[in-house]
């Protein structure tokens, strides 16, 4: 089965076959396999082990950002959030669940995030202290620059969060060039080419000493995962982790290693130019312009046909042993393909020829946009 959608996604077959080895997670062969580990990652987020810490924490994307909110930010405190669709509002909803002030800046849903508008809204309201970054926004396909926003925020003597979960690993981060970053969240089953379960933060240390106490929460506080570590070892967690999806993430960094993040964002470009044109071709009309267009998701209008289902369409293609999601992120109709994962262009072609079968198999043929 080709699994298209932004996460989980296609993995090799190695990196299924790590998850047979059984490990008992207090076992020291298994502490010195994690420390390695949270080196590797430490280094992909362009981290220094004098200034960062790799944190672990066990669940979702939605976990990891909500655990970096509630870490950073003290109860009452505002952060601005470009709201650059369905995954920076989910943002919004963690802020204001965890008593917090999400401060949404309003924009284009198919626009990027515009730095000067981030640095006019700061300089404001001086009582916003952190600006809150969807890297890759799943919702609308639109990649955001965080480096240029980051830059604003530095200048205003802010502060940052980057919800990396579908760019870490494709996307470039260098957080040696980022100190208004208080952390970057990720989770391992979507560019790193892993599986679901385990996310992680990339966290300053300075912020994360100054920052303890503000969680309201033991199992979100990352300050407590990283005293934790201090006290017990880097090759700890203080949980149950999940330990053989960690060394499915091992393999998965390895196949990274060898591939290198320029290329696996050259290929994942690929695919996703392959799908543009390929369901253009078809008739169908791709959400975003070509030049908005990111390498991660593609998300296409639905059909203008009154025999357009999106639920049969997915059926069609899944007989095809091609799976995509089954519910669209955006304000109108669309279906969504993912272009992440150990998958090539050739396989996004035979996705494209598939998607023109099942268009026939539930009777749409005007494929306009809806």
């Amino acid at each position: 089965m080709l699994l298209l959608i932004p996460g989980p996604v296609t993995t090799r077959p190695d990196v299924r076959q790590a998850l047979c080895r059984d490990f008992a997670p207090w076992d020291n062969d298994f502490r010195h396999f994690f420390v390695r580990l949270r080196s590797r990652i430490l280094r992909l987020a362009g981290g220094a082990e004098a200034d960062h810490a790799c944190l672990p924490l066990q669940g979702c994307g939605h976990f990891i950002t909500e655990a970096a909110i509630r870490t950073f930010l003290p109860s009452g405190g505002r952060i601005l959030i470009p709201a650059t669709g369905s995954y920076a509002d989910r943002m919004i909803r963690l802020a204001a669940e965890a008593g917090r002030v999400p401060v949404p800046l309003a924009m284009g849903p198919a626009d990027p995030t515009d730095p000067q508008a981030v640095a006019r809204a700061l300089q404001a309201d001086p009582s916003i202290t952190h600006v809150g970054m969807v890297h890759s926004e799943t919702g609308s396909g639109v990649i955001h620059d965080v480096q240029a926003v980051g830059a604003v925020v530095r200048n205003a003597g802010r502060r940052m969060i980057i919800d990396a979960v579908s760019a870490f690993g494709a996307l470039p981060l260098d957080l040696s060039i980022q100190p208004e970053v208080d952390a970057a969240v990720f989770t391992t089953n979507k560019c790193l080419e892993a599986l679901p379960g385990v996310a992680f933060a990339v966290a300053r240390v300075d912020r994360l000493l100054a920052c303890a106490g503000n969680a309201g929460s033991w199992s979100f506080d990352l300050s407590n995962v990283y005293t934790h570590a201090l006290r017990a070892g880097w090759g700890s967690f203080r949980f149950t982790p999940p330990a053989q999806l960690l060394a499915a993430l091992d393999v998965a960094l390895d196949h990274h290693d060898r591939e290198g993040q320029p290329a696996r964002l050259a290929r994942y470009t690929a695919n996703m130019h392959t799908l543009y044109k390929g369901v253009s071709d078809l008739g169908l009309s791709p959400y975003l312009p070509l030049a908005r267009q990111g390498p991660v998701i593609v998300n296409v209008h639905a059909p203008a046909d009154p025999a357009w289902d999106l639920q049969a369409f997915v059926d069609a293609l899944k007989a095809r042993d091609v799976l995509i999601s089954n519910f669209d992120s955006t304000p109108v109709p669309t279906f969504r393909v993912g272009c992440i994962g150990a998958i090539t262009p050739d396989d996004m072609a035979g996705a494209v020829r598939a998607m023109h079968a099942a268009l026939l198999d539930i009777g749409v043929t005007r494929r306009e946009a809806a």
